[in-house]
């Protein structure tokens, strides 16, 4: 496993003027180790990108500014959600003769799988496994030849073999398959539904007919009298 070693300074305030540091261009972090007290550290923020923009697992020779180097890889590392920025990370240290548990990315290699050849599609299921090893036995990556997977075939954890690696998931997991080719029936002629279409209801304006009456048609109305008919006219007075 390649190595990356780390320059950083004990932070003597925990938990203080983190802001203060981080607009230094320092990012706070943590170092600690079962059985020994926590060290608070400071490493200047482009020290961890080949940490963090990686796809192999590094372990971490930490230099401190005080005391001895320190053995260790990277468990946690926190980001900014607006400007996705590193603001925290946790250094879990190693014991040379104790077991580590750790997640290890999947490396899918080999040629253009068979399955692929006659169509299908490669799906890659697990892109990390969580191994349980010594230090010194700690794989960059773990890799999955895939060349000679069919249509329909797949490779489990169970297929794995490591050397001096216990992988921690379950034995029936699928790593990686080659599946068919996703086909859309298309829609038959004429299959599609179509929608009625209706005349709008008109809705005459005026005064809602009673029951047992018929509502008034425009031609009855304009048949009505515009006004009352006209009087006769009055007798002519008698002269006496």
């Amino acid at each position: 496993m390649r190595e990356i070693t780390l320059q950083a300074e004990v932070r003597p305030e925990r938990g203080k003027h983190s802001r203060a540091l981080r607009r230094q261009g320092r990012i706070p972090g943590i170092f600690y180790v079962r059985g020994e007290e926590n060290i608070p550290i400071t490493v200047p923020e482009k020290s961890l990108k080949p940490l963090i923009f990686t796809s192999e697992t590094h372990i971490i020779n930490l230099k401190l500014n005080t005391g001895p180097d320190k053995s260790c890889i990277l468990r946690d590392i926190q980001f900014d959600p607006v400007t996705d920025r590193p603001i925290h990370f946790d250094l879990q240290g190693l014991r040379e003769n104790e077991e580590i548990t750790i997640e290890v990315p999947v490396t899918i290699v080999g040629g253009t799988p068979v399955g692929v050849r006659d169509g299908g599609i490669l799906q890659q299921i697990i892109h990390g496994l969580k191994i349980s090893c010594l230090p010194k036995y700690i794989p960059d990556h773990i890799e999955v030849n895939a060349e000679h997977l069919k249509i329909n075939h797949f490779i489990h954890v169970s297929d794995l073999k490591i050397e001096n690696v216990r992988i921690l998931e379950s034995e029936s997991s699928s790593i990686v398959g080659v599946v068919p080719p996703t086909i859309e029936k298309e829609p038959e002629p004429g299959a599609a539904a179509v929608e009625e279409i209706t005349e709008p209801e008109v809705i005459a304006k005026g005064k809602k007919p009673e029951e047992g009456e018929e509502a008034e048609t425009p031609a009855e109305k304009k048949a009505e009298p515009a006004g009352k008919a006209a009087a006769p006219p009055p007798a002519k007075e008698e002269k006496k």
